[in-house]
């Protein structure tokens, strides 16, 4: 009995586990970096701020957040999210300035 309640807590944990590593880049940035790109620079949505970041590229604005830079710390502060969680989350911040 025991063992059938531990093996359905493990499959659960796993489900969970593989369904927030899916996450999507919305999601990813509503939980990891909504908190200050809602109201610091460069604020979602503003292409001013965006363009000159846009000009380097994805591959350099990835390599950004996952190095930190300025006051952003590395991976935006969430060491749990992996290269392609920021990926997808950068890649939703720049499709909101289409």
């Amino acid at each position: 009995m025991h063992i059938a309640i531990f093996r359905v807590i493990v499959a659960a944990a796993l489900i969970l586990a593989a369904s927030d590593a899916a996450a999507d880049g919305k999601e990813t940035y509503t939980k990891a970096c909504a908190l200050c790109h809602a109201s610091l620079p460069p604020k979602l949505g503003d292409r001013a701020a965006w363009e000159p970041r846009m000009k380097q590229g994805l591959d350099a604005m990835v390599a950004a957040v996952i190095k930190g830079k300025g006051a952003m710390p590395p991976r935006g502060g969430n060491p749990n999210l992996s290269d392609d969680d920021i990926r997808r989350a950068v890649e939703y911040m720049v499709d909101q300035l289409r």
